[in-house]
């Protein structure tokens, strides 16, 4: 094998060693947030960077559009969920504490059910569920989901204060679980 070709051959083994281990190259404060994710919570990911999220709207339960600009500031745990959505259903509950133990003018939990999930329909899951913590926002047609690139239920997006997109899980998790909670304080610290 000539110099060259040696050469092309370690920046192709270094460039696919860092894909293979995620923790490869990133600073060590990335590396130990990484190691608080609950061993439950498979699918939560934290990104290496902060990603820009859509300006698209979505609806109150009174009906007027709002978009995320309107959270600047707060850490947001945005979630995707449906009525007719098994695990959505499920994780509802423990977002609803989350919302009563972090929520505060820096930390919201946003629910968005995605498709036809009619206002009524939403007050009553609430109602039965004693949901009394959590938004009753909507996204009847699914833009706002799809330019989050949300592709099935639930989906959740962790924002930070300056509007961009820091961590997302796909399905269920325990949001109240005490890791998940030291997790999701250490995420929002400024």
């Amino acid at each position: 094998m000539t110099l060259g070709k040696s050469i092309v051959a370690g920046m192709l083994y270094t460039a696919m060693l860092a894909g293979a281990n995620p923790s490869f190259g990133q600073n060590a404060e990335l590396t130990d947030i990484r190691a608080m994710i609950p061993a439950d919570a498979v699918h939560f990911i934290i990104h290496n960077a902060p990603k820009p999220v859509t300006t698209a709207a979505f609806i109150n339960a009174d009906g007027s559009q709002i978009d995320l600009s309107q959270f600047h500031g707060q850490t947001i745990v945005l979630n995707f969920w449906a009525t007719w959505c098994a695990p959505c259903v499920a994780e509802m509950p423990s977002l609803d504490t989350l919302q009563a133990t972090m929520g505060s003018e820096t930390f919201q939990v946003v629910t968005v059910a995605a498709g036809r999930n009619p206002l009524p329909m939403i007050e009553r899951f609430f109602e039965r569920e004693n949901l009394t913590n959590l938004p009753k926002y909507r996204d009847p047609d699914m833009k706002f989901a799809k330019e989050m690139g949300v592709r099935g239920l639930p989906v959740t997006v962790i924002i930070n204060p300056e509007g961009q997109e820091i961590a997302r899980t796909k399905g269920e998790a325990i949001w109240d679980a005490p890791d998940m909670l030291t997790l999701l304080r250490k995420i929002s610290q400024p």
